[in-house]
């Protein structure tokens, strides 16, 4: 309501202010005899004044109150984001003071689990050169007993062959009958019972 006032208190002092001009030649008496509406001027302007100041007065402060509420709210809300933005920093700071911490540590147990894996990969060599040798020598002791089986069959033929060609070598008609009888005369005995003496 009070603003509806106001804006027709303005209009009306804007209207009176605007109103036509009466001729030059009438305006030049008048200023010599001085202006008649000088007063009416004099108390638009000052409506005019009050109104504008009312309505600095009245707008003005809340608006002002409102741009520092929100500066403040701002510069809070900085202030906040400053304390946690150090916070982070810190815990950054932090981390990076325990990071030479933790990569000693990981080297060590890097150290540690390459040991135990070179000592398994080590032990398990190990192992297979002992099953190595053990199959080698297994494989060598059965190839020697093959060996010395075929050495000793091949000795064998070598030799019945060797005895078959002295056999022959000596074998006449005479010696062949005397073997033959000597062979009956031997199957004889033994056909026979002996008697008891």
């Amino acid at each position: 309501m009070r603003r509806a006032t106001l804006a027709v208190a303005l209009g009306l002092a804007f209207a009176s202010y605007a109103a036509p001009q009466e001729s030059s030649a009438t305006q030049k008496n008048e200023a010599d005899q001085g202006d008649k509406w000088i007063w009416w001027k004099w108390a638009n302007f000052v409506i005019l004044a009050g109104g504008l100041g009312y309505l600095i007065r009245k707008n003005v402060p809340p608006l002002f109150q409102k741009q520092s509420a929100d500066i403040r709210s701002a510069l809070a809300e900085a202030a906040k984001i400053k304390q946690e933005a150090a916070t982070y920093a810190a815990g950054i700071e932090a981390r990076l003071g325990n990071l030479q911490n933790e990569i000693q540590k990981l080297r060590e147990s890097a150290h540690s689990e390459m040991t135990a894996e070179s000592e398994r990969i080590r032990r398990e060599t190990e192992h297979h050169l002992q099953r190595i040798r053990e199959q080698t020598t297994q494989e060598i002791e059965l190839m020697t007993r093959a060996a010395k089986d075929e050495l000793r069959k091949y000795a064998a033929e070598l030799a019945i062959g060797l005895a078959e060609e002295r056999i022959r070598f000596r074998m006449n008609p005479e010696t062949q009958d005397r073997l033959v009888n000597g062979f009956v005369h031997d199957l004889r005995e033994r056909a026979t019972p002996r008697t008891a003496n």
